[in-house]
């Protein structure tokens, strides 16, 4: 089983743990090497940073950047960023400065269906109201009683198609990738598979041509093992990998307890075929 946990998240964006209480999880899960990619901000890794040396465990600064392409919403991590990078910072605030009319319009969408209140009390659930999300909309609906956890939720009110949900464009991919390798990372396309399942995803041929584009762009990784994936995608991304010359990346997009597809570290290894990232990473 792998160490290395290559994305989560914390009370920065839409994860339940302060970083210093990700950190701590972490470590007792047995990962020495960790990086948090929070959502759009790079607010907590200097906490993390400070956690994950008191345990002596291996840091790497991270972030995962919300991307419109085509009709999709994309995620693009970024590892071994430099935070202190001007244009990376100012890409970061122009993706987050969208999310608070993104809220209230979806609490408007929602309040169509009878469903009232739903902005402020998702605002609770909110460490950080610059981050303000689908996440958090969820966990209110829940503890509303209106389902019986964040994944109904999402299912019912806030994916594609359903009552609550607001389309919104965020980050243009070649921008994404550039303000991460300007910023001395490497650009990595997150959990692949999700974008292949459900009512609006891409097919094989999409897929085909994102990771030309992305390739083209800029991107030097795909996320191979990562919570939401089955085994059967893991080999099946580790031959994309292959085939367009990326290396390949693991995580577990842990959120919180009880609320991710899995829990920190643990994870498999990757497939034999893979050129793992982190041997670019140190």
């Amino acid at each position: 089983m792998l160490d290395y946990d290559l994305h989560c998240h914390s009370t920065i964006s839409d994860g339940t743990l302060t970083p210093t209480e990700l950190i701590e999880r972490a470590y007792g899960r047995g990962v020495k090497v960790l990086a948090l990619t929070d959502h759009d901000d790079t607010d907590g890794l200097a906490e993390a940073r400070i956690a994950a040396a008191a345990y002596g465990m291996i840091f790497i600064n991270g972030v995962e950047i919300s991307v419109s392409w085509r009709k999709h919403t994309l995620h693009i991590v970024g590892l071994k960023i430099d935070p202190d990078s001007l244009p990376l910072q100012q890409g970061l605030l122009s993706v987050r400065s969208g999310r608070g009319e993104r809220a209230q319009k979806m609490a408007d969408e929602l309040a169509k269906v009878g469903i009232g209140g739903v902005l402020q009390g998702a605002l609770k659930f909110a460490d950080n109201p610059n981050m303000i999300g689908r996440t958090h909309f969820a966990r209110y609906l829940v503890e509303a009683g209106y389902c019986k956890d964040v994944k109904s939720v999402f299912n019912r009110y806030l994916a594609t198609g359903k009552p609550g949900y607001v389309p919104h464009k965020w980050a243009n991919l070649d921008d994404a990738i550039a303000w991460i390798r300007g910023s001395g990372g490497v650009a990595v396309l997150a959990h692949p598979g999700r974008y292949m399942v459900g009512k609006y995803s891409m097919g094989k041929q999409s897929m085909h041509e994102l990771l030309g584009e992305f390739v083209t762009l800029g991107g030097q990784a795909l996320e191979v093992v990562t919570g939401s994936h089955t085994v059967e995608q893991y080999a099946e991304f580790s031959r994309y990998a292959d085939e367009f010359k990326l290396m390949s990346s693991c995580g577990s997009d842990f959120h919180g307890p009880k609320e991710s597809y899995r829990d920190l570290g643990r994870l498999p290894d990757l497939p034999l075929i893979c050129r793992p990232i982190w041997d670019v990473l140190f």
